[in-house]
C-alpha cells in the first residue's frame, strides 16, 4: 500500500477523533497563525491537509473566501460538519493532494498547512505546488512537528511516529525546512519552535491503538537510552509512559518573483 492510500486509511477511519483531538483543536500555534495574518489583505485562503479544519474555522471570520483542501473525504465531512457548526459560510471543502494542487498559478494569497507535511512522501513538491497558487508577495504559513537534529534522535522520535501512525512519512528537521522553503524562492519572515507535549495515552487514543501495539510502542520508550528518554523528557511510571515531549515549528514566509 503507498503512504497515500494508508493516509486515506488512516485517517478516514480515525477522522473524528481529529475534530476533537485538544492537541488538534488547541494551541498557541492556532494563535501564531492568526497573528501571522493580520494587517494582510487577506482575500483568498488554502488551507492544505485541513484534517479537523482547525485552521480554516479559526481563519474564516478574517478571509473573504477560505478553501479547505484533504486527500480523505471522511476528513471532509468531519471539518465541513465543524465549521459550518460554528456558522462559517465562507469555506469550500475540497479533497485534493497536497502535491498536485488542482488549483491555477497565484490563487490565493495565502496558504497554511499545519500538523501534515510529516505525512508528505514528496515534500519539494508540497513546497513548489504551494509556491505555485500563491500570488507574488502571497503568504505561506507552515506548522508541522519537527525532529531532533542530532540522528540518533531524529531516527528515535520518526520511529515512534512510525510504530504509532503507518501513514507517518517522516518529522523533518528545523534545517531542512529552512533549506527547501529559501531555495524553492520564498522569503522567510519568522522561524519559531516551540516544545510539544503528548499525553501518551490520548496519543495513542487518537490512532485507535490495540492494546500489543500500544504495549509494544510503550515497551520500546520505556527502553530506550537514558540520553533519549531524558532529551525527550519521556515520563516513565510503573513502566508505563504518560508523556513525553517533541518540537514543533512555526514558519512564515512570503513568495518573490523568481
Amino acid at each position: 500500500m503507498d503512504n497515500k492510500k494508508t493516509i486515506a486509511s488512516q485517517f478516514g477511519t480515525n477522522a473524528a477523533n481529529y475534530v476533537t483531538s485538544k492537541t488538534h483543536a488547541k494551541g498557541k500555534d492556532l494563535d501564531l497563525i492568526e497573528n501571522g495574518v493580520k494587517d494582510r489583505k487577506n482575500t483568498s485562503l488554502l488551507d492544505i491537509a485541513t484534517g479537523g479544519g482547525h485552521v480554516a474555522n479559526k481563519l474564516a471570520p478574517i478571509f473573504k473566501k477560505v478553501t479547505a483542501l484533504d486527500l480523505t473525504p471522511e476528513m471532509l465531512e468531519n471539518a465541513q460538519s465543524f465549521i459550518e457548526s460554528n456558522g462559517h459560510q465562507n469555506v469550500f471543502f475540497v479533497q485534493g493532494d497536497a502535491e498536485a494542487l488542482p488549483f491555477p498559478e497565484e490563487h490565493f494569497d495565502t496558504v497554511t498547512c499545519r500538523i501534515a507535511p510529516h505525512h508528505f512522501s514528496n515534500v519539494d513538491q508540497f513546497i513548489s505546488e504551494s509556491y505555485r497558487v500563491l500570488t507574488e508577495d502571497g503568504l505561506f504559513l507552515l506548522i508541522d512537528n519537527v525532529s531532533p537534529e542530532v540522528d540518533e534522535y531524529d531516527h528515535f522520535y520518526n520511529e515512534v511516529e512510525k510504530k504509532r501512525d503507518p501513514s507517518h512519512f517522516r518529522a523533518y528537521k528545523k534545517s531542512e525546512w529552512i533549506s527547501w522553503v529559501e531555495k524553492e524562492g520564498f522569503s522567510i519572515l519568522t522561524v519559531n519552535v516551540f516544545e510539544k507535549k503528548f499525553i501518551f495515552d490520548e496519543w495513542c487514543r487518537m490512532m485507535n491503538l490495540s492494546g500489543e501495539v500500544k504495549e509494544a510502542l510503550n515497551r520500546y520508550m520505556a527502553e530506550s537510552s537514558e540520553e533519549i528518554r531524558n532529551f525527550f523528557s519521556i515520563d516513565v511510571k510503573e513502566e508505563k509512559i504518560q508523556s513525553f515531549k517533541g518540537e514543533a515549528i512555526f514558519l512564515a514566509a512570503v513568495k518573490k518573483k523568481k
